[in-house]
Formats: structure tokens, sequence, C-alpha cells
């Protein structure tokens, strides 16, 4: 059925509801699993003509994010060890989450995609848009959505 699937997590409750299902799954059908973090970028942009922020506080902050990323995806690789599932960590840098699931679904070759739907509904969903869409709507992987 499956060979390869990549869980896209955030560490909420909601994504890891979403990677104990994925860690089922490819348990269920023998499959390996690629658990992804995205990092954004630190919002330089945002602050421009505001507040001075030095390069080492950006490279600081953007260190911590990737650390804790990290310490995500370590921790759902070891929950699927424990489970008899190979598994990889991997971390992506970039403020466009949907594409750098996509990039990364692709690079690694895995044949679904499972994340988690916040539910945002009305004016939240508009303001705010939503990863899960975009993945749903662009995505050539199937993407297995849990809410």
């Amino acid at each position: 059925m499956y060979q390869k699937i990549l869980v896209a997590t955030d560490g909420s409750a909601l994504s890891k509801k979403a990677v104990r299902s994925a860690v089922d799954l490819a348990s269920a059908v023998g499959a390996e699993l690629v658990a992804l973090y995205v990092v954004p970028r630190y919002p330089v942009s945002y602050f421009e003509g505001g507040i001075t922020v030095s390069t080492q506080d950006i490279a600081r902050i953007e260190k911590q994010w990737s650390d804790e990323g990290q310490a995500v995806v370590d921790a759902v690789q070891h929950s699927a060890e424990a489970r008899g599932v190979n598994a990889k960590a991997l971390i992506a840098k970039s403020d466009l989450v949907a594409e750098a699931i996509m990039a990364a679904a692709k690079k690694n070759k895995c044949d679904l995609i499972v994340m988690a739907s916040h539910g945002r509904k009305g004016l939240k969903r508009v303001l705010l848009g939503s990863e899960t869409q975009q993945v749903l709507t662009h995505s050539t992987v199937p993407v297995l959505v849990l809410r």
C-alpha cells in the first residue's frame, strides 16, 4: 500500500494526534516514516524601520527555533522506532510551509502525506490561511488530514 509516509508536525496537541495516526499506519502497512518540522525564517522585514535587530540575535532566535523543531521530530522518530517503524527526522527552513511539506515529500519519495487540520473557520481561516488546504490543493501525493 504505502512505502514511505511523511508526517508534518508543529509539536501542537493536534499534530501529535496526526503523528500517532501516522506511526500506527506505518506500523500496520510496513512503511517508513519521515517526520517533518518546518521552521520559519525570522521576519526581518516586519521590523524594518521600527527597531534594529542584530544579526547575532536573529541567528540565535533561528537556532532556537531549529533546535525546538529538531527536538519535536527526534521525539517522533524515537516513538516510531519504539514501534518497529523505520523513521527519519527532518527539519526544513521556509516561510512557505505548504511548499516545504510538498518539496520534502517529493525529495524523500513519499507516497502519502499525513497532517493535521487546525480547523480554523470563517475570518480566521481567510486571514491566517490554511497550510493543510494548500497541501491538499497542490500536492501530487495523496494527503491524509486528521482533525
